[in-house]
C-alpha cells in the first residue's frame, strides 16, 4: 500500500498526476483506497492493487511448478511430497532464525518476518492489532499455485512462523487467499494475552 504522494516521488510525477493515474485505475477495479486514522489529523489514504490487477503480474513459474508437484506425487507418492515439504520447511526456518537472531523484541520479530516475507515476493505488511498484538499481512502469493495443488505448503508455513516468533506468542491466520480472502493474514498475540486453551 502507498499514498499518491509517495507514489508521486517513485514515479518523479506531481501528486496531482498520480492521482489522475490512480482515479483512472481505480475505475478499471485495478486499485481501491483504503483510509488509515493516525494518531492525529486526517486519515491518509492508501492505495492497494485489487485482486484483479495482481492477476496481471507474470506468473510464469506456476505451471511449471504444478507439474512438478504433480510428479513428485505420482513418483514418491503423497510420502514424497510431505518429504519435499518438510525439507523445504527446515530451510526456510533455518534462514529465517539466522535472520531474526538479532530481533529483541516480539514487534522487531514481526518487522523482520514481514522485511523477509517481502523480499520473497509476499508484498508483507505488519501494524499493530486493537487488541496489543500485531497483524502480520501478505498481499500477494508468490506459491498461489502450488499452495492451491497442495496445502501442505500453508501449514508449513504458519508452523514456520509460530517458531520464528517463539514461546512469547501465538499466530493464527484470519484471513486466507485460498478460502476466498483478497489476502493471507495472521494475528499475532503476545502469550501473556493469548487465549487460554
Amino acid at each position: 500500500p502507498q499514498t499518491a504522494s509517495m507514489l508521486a516521488e517513485h514515479l518523479q510525477i506531481t501528486p496531482a498526476g498520480t492521482r489522475q493515474h490512480l482515479a483512472a485505475l481505480q475505475q478499471q477495479a485495478l486499485v481501491y483506497p483504503e483510509d488509515q486514522r493516525g494518531a492525529v489529523g486526517r486519515p491518509k489514504r492508501y492505495w492497494r492493487l485489487s485482486e484483479q490487477a495482481q492477476q496481471r503480474f507474470p506468473d510464469s513459474h506456476a505451471h511449471l511448478t504444478v507439474e512438478l508437484l504433480n510428479a513428485v506425487s505420482a513418483v514418491f507418492g503423497e510420502a514424497g511430497l510431505e518429504q519435499l515439504i518438510a525439507r523445504r520447511e527446515a530451510d526456510s526456518l533455518a534462514s529465517y532464525q539466522a535472520r531474526t537472531a538479532h530481533c529483541q523484541t516480539l514487534a522487531e520479530r514481526v518487522q523482520t518476518l514481514a522485511e523477509l516475507r517481502t523480499q520473497e515476493g509476499y508484498m508483507a505488511e505488519w501494524q499493530t492489532d486493537d487488541d496489543d498484538g500485531y497483524l502480520l499481512i501478505e498481499n500477494h502469493c508468490p506459491i498461489c499455485a502450488a499452495a492451491a495443488l497442495c496445502q501442505g505448503f500453508c501449514r508449513s508455513e504458519l508452523a514456520i512462523f509460530q517458531t520464528v516468533l517463539g514461546a512469547q506468542a501465538s499466530i493464527e491466520r484470519i484471513d486466507h487467499l485460498l478460502a476466498g480472502a483478497r489476502r493471507c493474514a495472521y494475528r499475532i498475540t503476545p502469550r501473556a494475552l493469548a487465549p487460554q486453551d
